[in-house]
This record gives C-alpha cells, structure tokens and sequence, in this order.
C-alpha cells in the first residue's frame, strides 16, 4: 500500500556502542526518505563515534573500530543529515525509545538545532508490539512473509521497517483494536498523525520520559521524589533542582527542554 503523505516521511536505523542515550555514540544510520509523491531516497552513513566501539557491539552489528577509523564524525555530517530530515516526519523501530533521542542527543552535541517538536514519529515496533507483540525479523516474516537474512544491519533494517509499515497499513486496515481501557477503536489508518499517536506509548515531553504531560496536559516530572509534581512548581520551591539536573548525567534533550520551561515560566 502506498503511504499518503503530507510531508515526507524519513525512515531511519542506527548502528551505535551501546545503548545509553547518554553516552553512546552512532557508528551507522541508514535513511530512506519517502516523499510526498511516492519518489525514494536513500542515504548510508558510517560514523566515527570518536570511542572504542565495544566488541559486544561489534558482535551484533559487525562494524568494528577499524570499519570506521577514516569515517566522519557525527558533528562533520550533521548539517548534511539535518537537510536530508529537513520537514519530514520520522519512522523506525523501536525509534521513539532509541533511535530518535540518541539521534536528538548527537545533533545537540554538534550544535546543529533540529526542531522534533514539529515532526510526527511512527514507532512500527510500537504498532506491531501491540498487535502482535513480536521482533523485527518476526515482523518481517509475519508481515512480509519474507527472510530478514541481514538483521543488524543498518539499510537492511530500515528497508525491513518500511517493508513492514506498508504491510501493517494492509493487514490492519478496519481491524478493531482494543485500549487497556477497553476503549474500541479502528487506529490503523494511511494517516501520519494517526500512526504517529498509534505508536506512542507515553505523552513525553522530552525523549525519554523524564517529563511527561498529566492527565490535564501540564508538565510534570515522571521520576524520582518530584515525580507527578508540576515541573514549574518544582522549579519555584526547589530552585536547586534545575541546577541538579543540569549538572547530572541526563540526556542533552531534556536538559534543553527543561530550560525551555524554566524560560517559560520566566516570562509569564
């Protein structure tokens, strides 16, 4: 099934050292632009993550530090990829929980500013998991009745995800689907936005639900001793706890979103 489109949507798959958002570097992305009228594009990027690449890492994926000795660093192609994702919407697997904040995490190090606040994101292993519950390969053999022969790696991957979608868009069209509050609905639709809430498991603020929206769409912590506590009432009582966050190990992106507010807050 052909995708209908507002905007183009970019597929995308990472190879990286770990899986710390943090402190884990991309070695590889792979990225298939589907456009508007259907026309494709792709793009395949060994990256220097400038860290030795563990070799429980190398084991999966198959790139080793000798594989990405002479490859650019993240920070030399930023500005390329950056135009390349210029105006799409974002879809992978298991990307909101990875791909995309660990992707976030390595454009805000090169200092490129890529707004993903304006962009719609298709998690396909958020919509398979909750209609079948199984792995990428699984998916592809479910769904594409077809072999994934070269899992872990990056285009292989990402050709897969999308084969997938389109194959999901078929299967399920019409198909009921039932909420954990028993609330019935028919979410699988050739819709972006549609598939983009679909696919979300959580109402994040930031990446990786550090700050989620409340029931009433107001911004609260989602850990530690503040967590449900508005984010703008921690910040007037505990003036310490912006400083804290912004010294500790946390992701780039919720720092960032976290200034944001505390801007906000400031102006009003």
């Amino acid at each position: 099934m052909k995708l209908h489109l507002k905007n183009a949507l970019v597929f995308l798959d990472l190879e990286t050292t770990g899986i710390n958002i943090v402190t884990d570097r991309i070695v590889e992305i792979a990225l298939i632009k589907v456009n508007v009228d259907g026309t494709e594009e792709e793009k395949l990027l060994r990256i220097n993550p400038e860290q030795p690449i563990p070799i429980e890492a190398s084991l999966i994926h198959g790139i080793y530090d000798e594989d990405v000795k002479d490859a650019p660093t993240f920070k030399e192609v930023a500005k390329t990829l950056a135009k390349f994702m210029e105006g799409c919407d974002l879809a992978g697997f298991n990307s909101n929980r990875f791909d995309i904040p660990l992707l976030a995490e390595e454009f805000l190090r090169a200092e490129v500013d890529v707004d993903f606040k304006k962009r719609k994101f298709i998690d396909v292993q958020a919509i398979f998991h909750k209609m079948e519950k199984r792995t990428l390969a699984a998916a592809y053999k479910f769904y594409c009745n077809q072999e994934l022969t070269d899992a872990h790696s990056a285009m292989a991957d990402t050709k897969a995800t999308y084969e997938v979608l389109k194959s999901q868009l078929d299967k399920y069209k019409d198909v009921e689907y039932e909420d954990a509050k028993g609330k019935k609905s028919t979410p699988i639709a050739n819709d972006v936005e549609k598939l983009s809430e679909f696919s979300s498991y959580d109402r994040n603020v930031d990446f990786v639900g550090r700050i989620v929206y409340d029931e009433n769409g107001v911004e609260v912590f989602n850990f530690g001793k503040n967590k449900g506590v508005p984010v703008e009432q921690v910040l007037q009582e505990q003036p310490g706890y912006f400083g804290w966050i912004l010294n500790s190990e946390f992701p780039l992106y919720t720092k960032k979103v976290l200034t944001q507010l505390k801007l906000r807050m400031m102006n009003k």
